[in-house]
């Protein structure tokens, strides 16, 4: 089965980093590029503000450059992983037709998983430890 696969960290010398890896699309059309190898569209690091994988259809995360937009809403609105996160996925994400999710890591080790899809596999451990391991939206 064809799958997105990211992650996201922050180590311990507060250094960011994000990666995604995609199985693609089925039927894609001859040439077709996805948003996982767009850096700012599938994947962003930026140290001191946030690193963030996204998963979907790529069209919509290539126009809304998904990515980069949490980084710049948290950088020029100091909104927080969460705020920002899902300002674009349930926000400007969804009002274009764009269905997927992302997770988030901000330079505070704070975590965020948004989706505005019916689930998503995903798991994290936070700074103090503890383990979170989700599949359903409403988990």
């Amino acid at each position: 089965k064809h799958g997105t696969v990211g992650a996201v960290a922050l180590d311990q010398q507060g250094n960011l980093a994000a990666a995604t890896s995609t199985g693609g699309v089925t039927n894609k059309q001859y040439g077709r590029v996805g948003d996982s190898a767009l850096i700012g569209c599938g994947t962003v690091a930026e140290n001191g503000v946030v690193a963030v994988s996204t998963t979907g259809v790529g069209e919509f995360f290539i126009r809304k450059r998904v990515a980069e937009d949490v980084a710049a809403r948290m950088r020029y609105l100091q909104e927080d992983v969460h705020t920002a996160c899902e300002a674009i996925i349930q926000g400007d994400l969804k009002t274009m037709g764009g269905e997927g999710g992302l997770i988030a890591i901000d330079a505070n080790g704070e975590l965020h998983f948004a989706m505005n899809s019916t689930g998503m596999y995903r798991a994290g451990i936070n700074t103090r430890g503890e383990l979170s391991v989700k599949i359903y939206a409403n988990d």
